[in-house]
């Protein structure tokens, strides 16, 4: 790859092997005559002139590497010319849009990132994809199929595919998506320095903020505090919207407003990660305003933390999520009832469907992380080795106005404990109260 391109991108990029490698193990599972169309995300208006930022769609991403908007990546691994089994289209560059926005990808630049030797103008896409449309026996469509999702507007794989259906009736139709979900969920050993980096920066910004925060420091000032460590280490930013959550606000889970003041004598919840690269990280942490936790405060965390630390144990080959978050309810469980949260007779007597400790950690443990943040992942099927998920129980008691969550990223590991990424950045809560008084 030329300096040049490298000097361009605000990170390094990933080795055009690895997207070969995946686009190499997607083909594999496509059937015969197949031909899969992945578009770029689009860039979606505000008002008036106004756009949001760009973000690619990361299943072009993890195929091609190339991110840039505009972009169509085709994979016809049966097409009778070579040169057509694997195809990228760009936008192409012209002189206005160098003025305006910049020089976009070469040819010779996308075939460095990718390996993808044919690279043709997105001009020219419907000619050639008609070409190839008429020598397949089925496309393969990428929609969005995470459990998670809840999609309201038109993207640009959906024209797409409107359109191509339209064009082409007679095709009959599969899913890229079951197949990348797959494909996603383990990592290879690339992604996961990425996220490891993604992590580190995190641990830069958490470490910045610690001897910071005093009461009467702003929940808002301590993320500027966060984007400040992120932007200086090569990020784009946060990998999500950031909580950071004070007092009684760390007993809302999806608590994004950070306009709340800090007080003496409170905790502050603070979940937020950096991206690096386009991979995430997910980082939460539970830190006490005035440096030094009290001691009820104290007793929640360390439940807490003895909670994560069983979960994190449990994460091997093999297990089910369901078989594992119900293991983690009960050791949850066993250290509400020692805080005096739960009754033992309530206990006995409980729903298995609706377990007690749901009242007081009533989200789940752990999620696939990797290119988003809720990555793909099997909810139904047992984990694999090079899985990375994120470990995050948590205690809420609004009736004390303070709520506890302890994140962590870790990886799977073939045999033996699960590698933890994130072991380095503090949660003894010795640790976090000798940084946050400076002694």
């Amino acid at each position: 790859m030329s300096i040049k391109l490298i000097k361009k991108m605000r990170y390094p990029p990933l080795s055009s092997k690895l997207y070969a490698k995946n686009r190499n193990r997607f083909v594999k599972e496509m059937k015969n005559g197949g031909l899969a169309v992945f578009n770029s995300n689009d860039i979606y208006p505000i008002s008036s002139d106004s756009t949001l930022p760009f973000a690619q769609h990361r299943d072009i991403l993890y195929l091609s590497g190339i991110d840039q908007e505009e972009s169509i990546l085709l994979l016809f691994p049966d097409a009778p010319e070579p040169e057509h089994r694997e195809v990228l289209f760009l936008k192409k560059t012209d002189d206005l849009i160098a003025i305006w926005e910049g020089q976009k990808l070469t040819k010779e630049n996308a075939t460095a990132l990718s390996g993808i030797q044919t690279v043709y103008w997105l001009e020219s896409f419907e000619k050639q994809f008609n070409a190839l449309a008429n020598k397949a026996k089925l496309f393969y469509f990428n929609t969005n199929e995470h459990p998670r999702a809840k999609i309201e507007t038109q993207t640009r794989e959906d024209r797409f595919i409107k359109w191509a259906k339209a064009k082409f009736p007679n095709h009959p139709t599969d899913k890229s998506n079951l197949i990348l979900q797959r494909l996603r969920s383990v990592k290879d050993l690339e992604e996961i320095g990425q996220i490891q980096k993604a992590v580190k920066i995190s641990e830069k910004g958490f470490r910045r903020v610690l001897p910071f925060i005093k009461p009467g420091i702003w929940e808002y000032e301590i993320e500027a505090e966060f984007a400040h460590e992120f932007l200086k280490n090569r990020s784009k930013g946060f990998a999500y919207t950031p909580i950071i959550a004070s007092g009684k606000n760390s007993n809302v889970l999806h608590y994004i407003e950070n306009n709340t003041q800090c007080k003496a004598g409170d905790l502050i919840l603070m979940d937020v990660g950096a991206e690096f690269g386009n991979y995430a990280s997910d980082l939460t942490r539970t830190v006490p305003v005035s440096g030094k936790f009290n001691a009820r405060q104290r007793s929640v965390y360390e439940a807490v933390l003895r909670v994560e630390n069983a979960a994190i144990s449990l994460l091997k080959p093999g297990i089910l999520i369901k078989e594992y978050q119900q293991e983690v309810g009960k050791v949850m469980t066993d250290e509400l009832m020692k805080l005096g949260l739960l009754d033992p007779k309530i206990v006995v007597s409980q729903d298995p469907d609706k377990p007690a400790y749901k009242k007081y950690f009533m989200h789940g443990t752990s999620h696939h992380l990797g290119l988003d943040t809720h990555d793909y992942g099997p909810m139904d099927a047992p984990l694999q080795a090079h899985m990375v998920l994120t470990v995050e129980p948590g205690i809420y008691i609004p009736e004390e106005g303070f709520g506890i969550r302890i994140e962590d990223n870790v990886v799977i590991q073939p045999q033996g404990p699960s590698l933890v990424l994130t072991q380095n950045i503090p949660k003894d809560p010795d640790e976090i109260e000798t940084l946050m008084l400076g002694f």
